[in-house]
């Protein structure tokens, strides 16, 4: 009979070739926000670089959400990649990671309407239609009442802006190249900006923007192919998710949106394709066969995100069903989390009261495999 863990550990740790990238491993580390930005400058700094090389041993990691703009922003403590200061205070954490031996792409992000007037100068956020998102924003200590305060009515972004938008994200691919990244992934997901022009809850546009669901895809489309003009296509990766979505932001038809959409950023020779399945922590387990869907339309990597345990991770791997499976809450509290999965060792687990804000604790302060034993040998 086999060795169920030596099963599980083969498949989430064969190589798999991404563009021109050989990762060494098939566990991804998610995109997690962590709101421990230097609040001048929205930069990072030595402990981030830390926390990032911890956990270098992951085949990839997506970095943080990193806003494009001042406008793209909508929480506190977010890193942005805009401006030359970022992009410094970046290279310590590219640095970091590849003296490691590790890879890392930086995550380019949009919020839309998922902000408040506090980060766009006592503007409107911007989205496709008028709108006030369900719940509340993290504003932090910037707003007398925060550090939650309900989000305020975004606004139409009209057409002729939209261009603006698209060099924005533009600019932030040549700064992720600056910054050493390896390439990036564009977050069109979660309900943010582009996700909002995608889902027909929310779009209520009447132009070539707005309507039919390939005007809805289509700044999504004419974004990757900007970001292709910028860097390797190889070097471009997307993130999408059909259920869940900040705000309260639905789509009427997720399953034929969303299978759509993979289909429109296929042929391009992207890195990969990054998709949110539903799970328990988005809410969105209703929608059946929709991942499968989404893996049928497109011809390249195939990355998965939710609620993943190893196992399952693996399972997914194994039938085809996935090239690789990205972790987020797992690899916050295991920062050597391959090595885990390799020498089928217990898992850390996650403190969520110190997920956001804050600083080395329960950031860079969750023990490895090798301190473990280094303190029981001493002891």
């Amino acid at each position: 009979m086999p060795d169920t863990h030596a099963v599980h550990a083969d498949a989430l740790l064969a190589p798999l070739a991404v563009g021109d990238i050989e990762l060494s491993n098939r566990v991804l580390m998610a995109p997690l926000t962590r709101s421990r930005s230097e609040p001048d400058g929205n930069t990072q700094t030595a402990l981030h670089a830390l926390y990032y090389a911890q956990r270098a041993g992951a085949g990839l990691i997506v970095s943080e959400a990193t806003q494009i703009s001042p406008e793209g922003q909508g929480y506190a403590w977010t890193p942005g990649i805009h401006s030359d200061q970022q992009v410094e205070r970046w290279r310590l954490v590219t640095r970091a990671v590849h003296d490691a031996g590790g890879r890392i792409f930086c995550q380019l992000w949009h919020v839309g309407a998922i902000s408040h007037g506090v980060f766009q100068d006592g503007g409107a956020p911007v989205s496709s239609s008028a709108w006030t998102p369900e719940g509340e924003a993290f504003v932090g200590d910037l707003h007398p009442d925060g550090p939650t305060v309900p989000h305020s009515e975004a606004r139409a972004l009209e057409t002729d802006e939209i261009a603006r938008v698209i060099e924005d994200y533009r600019h932030a691919a040549r700064q992720a190249k600056a910054a050493g990244f390896d390439g990036v992934e564009f977050h069109a997901a979660n309900g943010y900006l582009v996700d909002q022009f995608i889902r027909d809850g929310v779009n209520r546009r009447t132009d070539r923007y707005g309507g039919s669901l390939e005007n809805r895809l289509r700044l999504m489309v004419e974004i990757v192919d900007a970001l292709r003009e910028e860097l390797p296509a190889g070097r471009v990766g997307i993130r999408l998710s059909p259920t869940g979505g900040a705000g309260g932001s639905e789509d009427s038809d997720p399953r034929t949106t969303y299978e759509a959409a993979a289909k429109a950023v296929a042929g391009k020779g992207l890195a990969y394709l990054h998709v949110v399945r539903p799970n328990t922590h988005g809410g969105g387990d209703r929608v059946e066969g929709v991942t499968e869907a989404m893996r049928a339309a497109f011809d390249g990597p195939f990355v998965v995100n939710g609620g993943f345990e190893p196992a399952d991770a693996a399972e997914w791997i194994a039938e085809g069903r996935a090239d690789a499976v990205s972790f987020g809450r797992l690899f916050i509290a295991n920062p050597d989390l391959p090595r885990r999965i390799a020498e089928g060792a217990p898992l850390n687990e996650p403190d969520q009261s110190t997920f956001y804000g804050g600083g080395a604790e329960g950031y860079v302060d969750y023990p490895t495999l090798a301190r473990t034993r280094d303190a029981l040998d001493a002891a």
